[in-house]
């Protein structure tokens, strides 16, 4: 599959093939789900939590004698139908972690990529590294590749890169983002991803057939 490369213009200054392992992969909705689902388990803190009858404070004396007041018979003014009693059945912390083997993981960025790839919805850009933070700059340019939609920008860790970073960060429908750090929810949360030739290179690094799985 072949993409056109733009400038910050917005101007075609070359023509670049993809590589097809990873822009050109079978769709596996499946397994785009699993990893969506598990990034967002995995973001959950699990520190929820309530407390019961033996841990709110309060008296545990029977509050009036089990028989002949006419009330309905009480324990404890702790339990659960008191005004400050503890709670039941209530969240408790828990570990939210899930499990997907690394295969996986992958074979759902390359669907999550290729979906992306097949509704022409990735741009490569040329010229990306600027002298020094111009938000101005990268919004113009942006708005050339968006067309209104949200963007993710994907970039190499690389320090030439450092003031693009800072260009964008604070646009609007625009999320900066490490090209080692990609992950199926931010893909397929933004309409485009915009990124310089540079990260495609991060990208087939580890993404590519020929690299360690």
């Amino acid at each position: 599959m072949k993409v056109d490369v733009m400038n910050l213009e917005g101007q075609q200054v070359n023509t670049l093939e993809l590589p097809a392992d990873i822009f050109e992969a079978p769709i596996r909705p499946d397994l785009m789900h699993q990893a969506f689902v598990r990034q967002l388990a995995n973001a959950r803190l699990g520190t929820h939590k309530t407390k019961t009858r033996h841990e709110v404070s309060g008296s545990g004396k029977k509050p009036w004698k089990q028989k002949g007041t006419g009330r309905a018979r009480q324990g404890s003014t702790r339990s659960a139908q008191w005004v400050g009693g503890g709670k039941i059945h209530t969240p408790r912390p828990r570990d939210y972690t899930q499990q997907m083997p690394r295969k996986m993981r992958r074979a759902a960025l390359r669907s999550a990529l290729s979906v992306k790839a097949g509704n022409s919805a990735l741009l490569l850009v040329e010229g990306f590294q600027l002298d020094a933070p111009k938000t101005k700059v990268m919004q113009k340019a942006i708005e050339v590749f968006s067309q209104g939609a949200s963007v993710l920008l994907l970039l190499p860790g690389d320090a030439r890169f450092a003031n693009t970073a800072k260009s964008a960060t604070n646009l609007v429908s625009t999320t900066v983002l490490d090209a080692m750090y990609l992950n199926v929810r931010d893909i397929l949360g933004h309409d485009k991803l915009v990124m310089p030739v540079e990260a495609l290179e991060v990208i087939s690094s580890y993404l590519g057939t020929e690299s360690a799985e």
